[in-house]
């Protein structure tokens, strides 16, 4: 019970971490698509018969290139959680207006 309780303490604060390269991947072609993300990140896997898997090799070969792509991908969550807040605080005042 002991050593369960310290690895909880221990939670990373990195948004990254336990993240896959291809689940970022994934996420970002979700959104942008091959298109928008070879004109965001000027990399010739995005844009020349693009393909996951040939994306992830480069990527983890080539520190640089990974790093514009969680970058791009911290940008995304950045998004995701400002929507987040502003629906909650939608939803604070709404409820407040009916009561």
């Amino acid at each position: 019970m002991a050593r369960l309780k310290s690895s909880m303490s221990l939670k990373s604060n990195d948004p990254l971490h336990g993240t896959t390269l291809e689940y970022i991947l994934r996420k970002i072609l979700d959104r942008h698509g091959w298109e928008e993300l070879g004109c965001r990140i000027e990399i010739k896997c995005f844009i020349v018969d693009p393909s996951i898997s040939s994306s992830l090799k480069f990527l983890r070969c080539t520190p640089w290139a990974r790093t514009k792509v969680e970058e791009l991908y911290l940008e995304f969550l950045g998004e995701q959680k400002e929507k987040s807040l502003a629906k909650i605080e939608y939803q604070k005042r709404f409820k407040k207006d009916e009561t």
